[in-house]
């Protein structure tokens, strides 16, 4: 799939129920996957092992329910070895190594407006 030369700046019905952008929302708003495609955008082919090292935090059942949300939704490739005992790895897709722009715009965003969001959190907890 081509790449398309420019960003299109989608206005009007942007995230009506049938809009296309509200695909890559849906794609990225369980906590882990975005981290999981950075990750991978960064490092390269991985095992799950590698992964969980990398990542910290995460459980193997959550990571491998992460990993095959992103295969179901084409941004995960997963290659399996014929090799005794058995080996995988994950590598990005092309829509998938796509996203890598967009998730770092969302972490310079949290890294400037992130403790903002944490006061009103506070606020609104009465904290």
């Amino acid at each position: 799939m081509e790449q398309p030369d420019e960003v299109v700046d989608m206005v009007g019905d942007v995230f009506a129920a049938d809009c296309r952008a509200r695909i890559a929302f849906e794609v990225l708003a369980n906590r882990w996957d975005s981290v999981v495609v950075f990750i991978l955008g960064e490092s390269g082919p991985m095992r799950p092992r590698a992964m969980l090292d990398r990542i910290g935090g995460i459980s193997p059942k959550v990571l491998n329910q992460a990993l095959r949300r992103l295969e179901y939704n084409g941004l995960v490739r997963r290659h399996r070895y014929a090799e005794a005992p058995p080996r995988v790895d994950y590598s990005l897709t092309e829509a998938g190594t796509a996203l890598i722009g967009p998730i770092r715009a969302m972490g310079a965003w949290a890294a400037v407006y992130g403790d903002a969001v944490v006061s009103a959190r506070d606020r609104a907890d009465g904290l």
